[in-house]
């Protein structure tokens, strides 16, 4: 058994920038479980591992994976079923509530309306009754309320990778209709599995500084996160540089907000700007639009705060990217690949921060990792000399969970040499600090991942999609110290006896 034990530490750092631990607070071991390969032969072809789901049910992890979804025993790892919904379309994500399972369908015609679909995860068959229902183009992802009452489903609207129809050469075309459809959310009633509304970006109030919007592109709803009291929903839109906040009395988006950028010059957001083999941090003028992919939500002295994974993106056509040499920017920065639309002569603006943040319900930035995600890669030796001129190691997904009354952000990183997770404790927002890196030999390119509590014990479940496995690991934490607001979730073992 693979086992790695470290400490937590207490951090004293000024606001945005990270510092150094200074005191021994509580330990943590981290225990690989097991490895699931999705490639076998018990997988049909093109079966992957990105988005984990946990049904405490039947104590099962539900991996969707473009094929289908494969259901795995948490406790072995052993896959009790695959589920083929290549009927419905590729499947993109899949989110659990009460004994519910509901899958994000893409249409096999990228840009026509998608389903969700809805599975008994007991008996792993369509649930009775309504069992799908039309949504927008391309649902990418999808979360239910914290009371289950309401599913929201991010509809990202994307052209077709392949044009109007997948496998054909049409080329891709923004701004059009017929082969760009508008981004939006569904919502959709559970008590009646019927969609309440469908609100889209249109004459939306906008805030906030850098929000992307000469690209070409409209708003494509990337990510969902929902406040604790389930009034608010929070929606990324990546290449937007943005978040929406939508409200879920009026079901209406209310504001958009520019999440504007960072500021590599300044101490402790170094970047390595150059994939020429040699991993160099520097402190260049270059500034990072945040553009984030995962959201997630947690509280903390009666207020909601944001936890976003910095990943940055780019059109699918690559249309608004371009090396900053075209700019007249010379070594070590002329290969950088920077936003076109958004940069000029002297003013570079590259896509994403390297980085993960968290911001209030207002999107004002609270604390921001700097370049420790970078620089810790770099140490493990896993950092991939070949993204630099990118995005760094691209934070990608984020989970959280609560342990002895702390609260800790796991933060998956796409482009590393082996997969590679960065644990946070971010119990005091302002305070977050790094705690350590959990690495998964064999394993590569954490794409989504769940954590969760299950009779006493936490796990952790990674769903790798470039090495198309899912990995388990059980968190251990130490019975000693002071640990305030010990709240474990007992409320949800007390659903698992119900």
């Amino acid at each position: 058994m693979k086992k790695f034990v470290f400490c937590l530490y207490l951090l004293v750092t000024s606001l945005f920038v990270p510092g150094t631990a200074t005191a021994a607070e509580q330990a943590l071991s981290f225990h690989w479980q097991w490895t699931y390969r999705h490639s076998d032969t018990a997988n049909p072809a093109g079966q992957s591992s990105e988005i984990p789901a946990f049904d405490r049910r039947t104590n099962t992890l539900w991996v969707a994976g473009v094929a289908g979804v494969d259901v795995l025993d948490a406790r072995t790892g052993a896959l009790i079923e695959h589920i083929d919904t290549t009927a419905y379309g590729a499947v993109n994500s899949v989110a659990i509530h009460g004994g519910l399972a509901a899958f994000a369908m893409e249409s096999a015609i990228r840009t026509d309306p998608g389903v969700v679909v809805f599975y008994d995860t007991q008996t792993r068959a369509l649930s009775p009754g309504v069992n799908a229902v039309p949504v927008g183009a391309l649902p990418d992802m999808l979360t239910f309320t914290p009371n289950g009452r309401k599913l929201l489903v991010a509809n990202e609207a994307t052209p077709s990778a392949y044009g109007a129809r997948i496998g054909t050469s049409v080329p891709r075309v923004y701004g059009g209709p017929a082969l760009d459809p508008a981004g939006s959310v569904t919502i959709i009633d559970m008590a009646t599995r019927t969609v309440i509304a469908t609100p889209g970006f249109a004459g939306v109030q906008v805030a906030g500084d850098n929000l992307r919007t000469a690209t070409g592109m409209d708003f494509e709803p990337e990510y969902i996160a929902v406040s604790k009291d389930g009034s608010k929903a929070f929606v990324t839109l990546q290449e937007a540089n943005a978040i929406a906040v939508l409200d879920l009395s009026s079901h209406t988006f209310t504001k958009i907000i520019g999440l504007g950028a960072k500021d590599f010059s300044l101490p402790g957001n170094q970047i390595d700007p150059n994939n020429d083999g040699v991993v160099a941090f520097i402190s260049p003028a270059v500034k990072g639009l945040y553009m984030p992919d995962t959201i997630a939500t947690y509280e903390r002295h009666g207020k909601t705060y944001l936890v976003m994974a910095n990943e940055g993106d780019f059109r699918e056509d690559d249309g608004d990217r371009s090396a900053a040499s075209g700019l007249g920017a010379v070594a070590p920065l002329a290969n950088l690949r920077i936003s076109n639309t958004d940069s000029s002569p002297g003013n570079l603006y590259a896509a994403g921060a390297r980085s993960f943040s968290i911001r209030d319900e207002h999107g004002n930035l609270v604390y921001d990792s700097g370049d420790i995600l970078d620089k810790k890669a770099a140490e493990l030796g896993i950092y991939d000399d070949g993204r630099s001129r990118d995005k760094g190691v691209e934070p990608e997904g984020v989970a959280l969970l609560k342990v002895a009354g702390r609260t800790y952000a796991f933060i998956g990183l796409e482009r590393t040499l082996k997969a590679a997770v960065a644990v946070f404790d971010i119990t005091e927002p302002a305070r977050s600090h790094y705690v350590d890196m959990i690495v998964t030999n064999g394993d590569l390119a954490p794409e989504g991942m769940t954590a969760y509590r299950y009779r006493g014990d936490y796990y952790l479940a990674i769903a790798n999609e470039v090495s198309r496995t899912t990995t388990l690991y059980r968190i251990e934490r130490s019975r000693h110290g002071k640990h305030d607001d010990d709240d474990d979730g007992d409320d949800e073992d007390e659903q698992d006896r119900r």
